[in-house]
């Protein structure tokens, strides 16, 4: 009896204790995010291009501009949402808002990890305990949808600006170029509709064979399926680009909209390809790229950066602040 009390006892300890250590998880999540929005309010704050003066010059010019691209963040993120449901239906059935939640999780803990890996621990967490191994597979497979949207506009948007600022496509190099543009594509979209023949070969290697059952419900997705999800994925590409344009017009950049596709399309594609440490290291290479990329059209660099960091606080920090609001009730593990 006296074991039992003890061993009732025990695990009373263990159970407190793992609630402790997460609300303090939760609170560490909630106290890193505020600080990254803190130190970028105080980054802009110390910039020109966010001063009273130039932001009320963008209103007063620009705002119909401004709204649309207000406008559209619900639509954006619902978007991604709506993905996310469809993508999940093979594991667990989940409502549309549910899916929105688990979005705005995981965007506020993709906020402070690397390459905003805690996207995938935010959506994992919305799901029941036994369905959150096999989330993995359909997480990944949808953030491999959006990078192709964006690798494929993007390539189109690349070889623009190198056969218009750089060499002529008449030439053995530029031909060479297309042709490796075309090549990378293909092949990308060709390992996309393979993945159910890649995890049958993954388990047939002894040392990946553990890693199968994260992975085994992306070969569940019929090629219709994988369409629709590319479908959906481009659809929010171009709210996001619509967003951009729009904010970058209301900052004064004028240009054709032909221009303004290349341009937004070729700094997504900059900012997918590199690794960043967290969102606010995503700032720098944004930026950096947009100004490289609007600056070869003639565009003042000062005017793109306030559209790019108006576009990260407006699609980033404001949901994430969101998002914060769902963090801190999330229940790590299930009690029976």
């Amino acid at each position: 009896m006296n074991h039992k009390v003890q061993n009732y006892e025990q695990s009373g300890n263990i159970r407190l204790s793992r609630r402790i250590l997460v609300w303090v998880g939760k609170l560490f999540v909630f106290a890193l995010t505020l600080y990254y929005l803190r130190q970028a309010v105080h980054d802009a704050s110390t910039n020109t291009v966010f001063s009273v003066q130039t932001l009320q010059l963008v209103w007063h010019r620009g705002w119909p501009a401004v709204l649309l691209a207000a406008g559209l963040l619900p639509v954006n993120w619902g978007a991604e949402a709506y993905k996310w449901q469809y993508l999940s239906s093979k594991i667990e059935r989940i409502s549309f808002l549910k899916a929105y939640r688990a979005v705005l999780v995981g965007l506020t803990l993709g906020f402070i990890t690397p390459n905003r890996v805690g996207d995938y621990a935010g959506r994992i967490l919305t799901m029941q305990q036994q369905n959150r191994a096999d989330a993995i597979g359909a997480i990944l497979l949808g953030r491999l949808c959006q990078l192709f949207a964006t690798v494929f506009i993007g390539s189109a948007a690349l070889a623009y600006f190198i056969y218009q600022y750089y060499l002529p496509l008449a030439s053995p190099l530029g031909l060479s170029i297309a042709l490796g543009l075309l090549m990378a594509n293909s092949w990308a979209l060709a390992l996309l509709f393979s993945f159910k023949w890649a995890v049958s070969l993954l388990d047939r290697v002894p040392y990946l064979r553990r890693w199968v059952h994260y992975f085994a419900v992306v070969g569940q997705y019929s090629a219709q399926e994988l369409v629709q999800v590319l479908w959906l994925s481009l659809v929010r590409y171009l709210v996001f680009m619509t967003q951009f344009v729009a904010l970058l017009w209301a900052f004064g950049v004028q240009l054709s909209m032909e221009q303004y596709i290349w341009g937004v399309a070729g700094t997504f594609l900059m900012k997918s390809l590199v690794p960043s440490i967290n969102a606010l290291a995503d700032i720098g290479m944004r930026e950096l790229s947009a100004m490289h990329f609007f600056g070869l059209m003639g565009q003042d660099t000062m005017l793109v950066l306030g559209a790019s960091l108006s576009l990260w606080a407006l699609n980033i920090a404001l949901p994430s602040v969101i998002g914060l609001v769902f963090v801190l009730p999330l229940k790590l593990f299930r009690t029976r």
